[in-house]
């Protein structure tokens, strides 16, 4: 019997060509370091109305490169974020439909394409793409379960940010619990790998835990500069949260002030890392991104948490500075989860595997007059392992975000529609309003293509005008 190639073999060895063919113009790959935090709404960078968080590094990355301002976490839960990231495919085409699902070995990974194109590969930080979740205690992954990082330093039990974190020791897989916050202790990780890998190219993906809750735990001279009150909350945002499970009762302010304290503890960290950059010699040579998995309610609508439509959820940074990256531009093109994969890809002159669905937007950082996508898919599929599980009181919704508007349906019909242009703090719910019928006809139609698209089997129960 002839053995036929698997889709995952014939990816490798179309990417593999690709980078060959590239390399002959390119002798030196840019190294690619990809910062990603889990929970930092967009809406607490700088420059953004109603924020007292200081982060002078962020700031000066922005300086030095491109923001994309409308950068959308598509499912803005962690899992399955990640598993997009991972493979630039929606989420029923990976199986990573909530947390605590792995992401399925058979995936042909950034960290493959990366690899197969001549790139030494890490992963450094908070994993949740294995059946136990960022919780869990799995020993470290061999083989094919890393993904294509030849270097997996990742870390468990990240919630509590002091003291408690753990990983495994590379050359004897025996648990280590070091003391101190785990952003710096993870960027002490990544560091490393940098210094050790300053001769060839590499591939470095950082996943921080803060500002993801707890918000009480933040390094204590940060906790302290932002305690006793005076913060300024945006304008869709209450004092004290009395929707919700988990989050009914919270003090805002309070929140907030350990939420700007985890915030300014990922830019101390983003500093270092650019200084080791600095130092190594390779800043010139090197694409670096920051950017988050989702956002934060924080009080916004009377919620915490994610998993909404809201801009506090779905909206999240996206900074990039590199060689060919326009300086100081800020672009609104709307740049999705989806699109992250490939980008990276177009960023490192790899081709671009047919698996991924999003697109490669990186001539948009590098400056160039070109369309973004109109709109991007929104989507919460599953809370069987949300905080309080099918309790969870975020409802299941699938939606869309264009350039002005705001879109979702639950599972008996037309939720939200918000004009951000008018309306940025979505404060006025358009979905009754009988004028906008044919916007939402349009607009339903949208979310039916990418339903058909990504094999996703929500019963719609809208119908078109």
């Amino acid at each position: 019997m002839v053995a036929h190639p698997s889709r995952r073999d014939v990816i490798r060895a179309l990417t593999v060509a690709g980078a060959s063919s590239a390399g002959a113009q390119q002798p030196r790959k840019p190294n690619v370091l990809f910062v990603f935090s889990d929970q930092h709404r967009a809406c607490t960078m700088p420059g953004e109305p109603y924020n007292d968080a200081e982060t002078p590094a962020l700031a000066r990355l922005a300086s030095q490169g491109t923001t994309f301002t409308h950068c959308v976490s598509n499912y803005p839960v962690c899992s399955p974020y990640r598993g997009i990231l991972m493979t630039g495919r929606w989420p029923y085409q990976t199986g990573v439909i909530d947390n605590a699902y792995p992401l399925r070995r058979s995936e042909y990974s950034l960290g493959e394409a990366f690899r197969d194109a001549g790139y030494h590969t890490g992963y450094v930080g908070k994993w949740h793409l294995d059946a136990r979740g960022a919780e869990g205690h799995a020993l470290k992954p061999q083989g094919e379960a890393r993904h294509g990082f030849a270097e997996w330093r990742a870390w468990y039990n990240t919630n509590p940010h002091f003291d408690r974190s753990h990983t495994y020791d590379q050359a004897t897989g025996r648990q280590q619990v070091p003391a101190g916050y785990n952003a710096t202790l993870m960027t002490d990780d990544a560091i490393s790998f940098i210094e050790r890998n300053k001769d060839r190219p590499w591939m470095l993906v950082l996943s921080l835990n803060p500002p993801h809750p707890p918000f009480d735990d933040a390094p204590p001279e940060l906790m302290r500069k932002y305690s006793g009150g005076g913060l300024r909350l945006r304008p869709n945002t209450v004092d004290t949260v009395t929707r919700g499970v988990g989050g009914r009762g919270r003090d805002v302010q309070r929140d907030t002030a350990g939420y700007c304290a985890h915030v300014e503890g990922v830019d101390i960290e983003i500093g270092r890392l650019m200084e080791c950059l600095d130092r190594t010699g390779l800043a010139d040579s090197s694409i670096v991104v920051y950017t988050s998995d989702h956002g934060e309610m924080l009080g916004a609508h009377n919620r915490t948490g994610k998993r909404l439509p809201h801009e506090e959820s779905c909206r999240v940074p996206f900074v990039v500075r590199g060689p060919g990256v326009s300086e100081g531009h800020r672009s609104s093109a709307l740049l999705g989860a989806i699109d992250l994969y490939p980008t990276l890809c177009g960023m490192a002159g790899i081709s671009v595997p047919d698996a991924c669905v999003g697109r490669d937007l990186s001539a948009l950082a590098r400056g160039a007059a070109v369309d973004g996508p109109e709109h991007q898919f929104l989507m919460h599929i599953s809370k069987s392992h949300a905080s309080a599980g099918v309790n969870h009181t975020s409802p299941i919704f699938r939606g869309i975000r264009t350039n002005r508007y705001t879109y979702a349906c639950g599972e008996i019909g037309r939720w939200c529609l918000y004009d951000n242009r008018e309306d940025p703090y979505q404060l006025r719910n358009l979905a009754d309003d009988a004028s906008r019928a044919g916007l939402m006809s349009e607009l339903d139609g949208e979310i039916l293509d990418y339903l058909r698209q990504a094999g996703d089997r929500f019963p719609y129960r809208v119908e078109l005008g």
